[in-house]
């Protein structure tokens, strides 16, 4: 018999993302909302260059937040302005 902890601690680990999980979770959303082909987007570029505005940030991190299952801070696009840096430091926060 499986405990309520057990359980939980089961469905956060399914939840866990990789950070080239969650770089190809970014660059899939940029390529729709920039209607580019993913090809065209550069994981070391900042959000800034791809014309990101707070608003388009604050979107972003609200469909990322649902993808991942919990919630992160709206400021990270800016403190990790890099599809590449936003994705490790996300990938290292679930550890």
């Amino acid at each position: 018999m499986t405990t309520t902890n057990e359980t939980r601690d089961a469905d956060a680990s399914q939840r866990q993302r990789s950070a080239a999980q969650i770089q190809a979770w970014l660059v899939a959303y940029l390529a729709v909302a920039l209607k580019l082909d993913r090809a065209e987007i550069d994981v070391g570029k900042t959000f800034e260059a791809y014309g990101l505005d707070s608003a388009a940030a604050v979107g972003m991190t609200g469909d990322l937040e649902e993808w991942l299952g919990y919630e992160i801070d709206p400021a990270l696009p800016y403190d990790h302005p890099t599809i590449a840096d936003l994705a490790q430091r996300l990938a290292e926060a679930e550890r």
